[in-house]
């Protein structure tokens, strides 16, 4: 069977339209590769080859599900590897881990990161210089210390001489089920005209992720399903119970956003049993061909800590198309927009309307969803 891998890496694409050379990515703290699967389909769809150069994880399962699917096992501990050793790349693609920035630091740039992992993905970008990057993180990223720390981030990806912006985005708003908020920075060396994606993409119905024929012992307890019921009455349609830290319960045609950390009881399908790991992968848009290689535990823990694939790809495929990395075949009207830099970050306008603004760090838009009882 070829694995997206395969594909993406082949020759039978063009950069630019023009030479077949692949584009080259690192992925840094890569986990499980969602963002590398969503490069890797991209790459398949628009006719250009992409090959990773390097990835890295300080997680042994994270490593072991990464080299199982795509056939190379990541480095470990970023902090131990020299800038100059990772090989030379055109994006820079990182889901990277949330530290808590001082706030005492003077100099607010690049030098005040140092001891965050953000850092290291700061001291790559000085020394490597890549065209591009993309990063991932929680949504409360953009609120956290009143907002002082994606300034510092902001004002470091300045000081390195990037044009970067960032924009929050719902999973619900790209075709999966699941209502997970996640912060997205992109940035180039070289401004341009890139355009946020606007989502919109109708939701895949929850029981197109639901697996038949369960066995028993994802079930819960007589015990935990009498006090659900307790709390929420039976819907016809499928439904993810959701209990918070409250304990009430609420029932949803998606799921709530999958957490690492969180109780197994935390979601209940129905009301009644826990998300089987290939339940988990599909809402965090994972392919079934994913290999499953780590126990129920671990693969939990790695599906809550991944991005969505979906949301990743569009992303990633504005930022081919801003940077023409496609084939010639592709459909685009980049001459609709134009770019402006405003206070060092960059702008996006489509022609009497303006795009980009600045992501509000709010809980995003209420879900209201609308379930029948039985």
């Amino acid at each position: 069977m070829v694995s997206y891998s395969d594909m993406a890496n082949s020759n039978t694409g063009n950069n630019n339209g023009k030479n077949g050379k692949a584009i080259r990515f690192i992925d840094l703290f890569c986990g499980i590769g969602g963002f590398r699967i969503a490069i890797e389909q991209l790459a398949c769809e628009l006719g250009t080859p992409v090959k990773c150069v390097f990835s890295c994880d300080i997680d042994d399962a994270c490593k072991e599900a990464y080299e199982a699917n795509f056939g190379e096992k990541p480095a470990g501990d970023i902090t131990a590897i020299r800038a100059n050793d990772i090989p030379d790349h055109d994006i820079l693609l990182a889901g990277f881990p949330c530290q808590p920035f001082s706030i005492i630091g003077h100099r607010k740039g690049f030098e005040d990161t140092r001891g965050t992992l953000f850092f290291e993905i700061a001291r790559i970008l000085e020394a490597k210089k890549p065209k591009a990057f993309v990063l991932e993180n929680v949504k409360l990223l953009a609120g956290h210390n009143n907002g002082k720390t994606l300034k510092r981030i902001m004002t470091a990806l300045k000081e390195l001489g990037y044009h970067a912006d960032f924009r929050i985005f719902n999973a619900l708003d790209f075709g999966l089920p699941q209502k997970r908020e996640r912060i997205f920075i992109v940035g180039f060396k070289k401004a341009c005209s890139f355009d946020w994606p606007k989502g919109g993409i109708p939701m895949t119905p929850l029981k197109d992720i639901l697996e038949k024929n369960v066995p028993e012992q994802y079930y819960a307890s007589d015990y935990i399903k009498k006090n659900r019921l307790k709390k929420q009455k039976p819907t016809k349609e499928p439904t993810i119970w959701h209990e918070n830290k409250a304990g009430h319960i609420s029932a949803y045609p998606f799921s709530c956003a999958l957490r690492a950390g969180a109780s197994y009881n935390y979601l209940l399908v129905n009301g009644e049993r826990r998300l089987t790991m290939r339940e988990m992968l599909r809402l965090q848009g994972f392919p079934d061909s994913y290999q499953i290689v780590c126990n129920y535990s671990q693969t939990r823990k790695q599906a809550g800590n991944s991005l969505p694939v979906p949301v990743a790809k569009a992303i990633l495929k504005n930022l081919f198309i801003a940077q023409r990395w496609h084939s010639d075949h592709v459909e685009y009207e980049l001459n609709n927009y134009e770019y402006q830099m405003i206070d060092g970050q960059m702008r996006i306008f489509e022609r009497g309307e303006r795009y980009g603004r600045r992501a509000k760090a709010t809980n995003g838009r209420e879900i209201q969803a609308t379930v029948s009882v039985k």
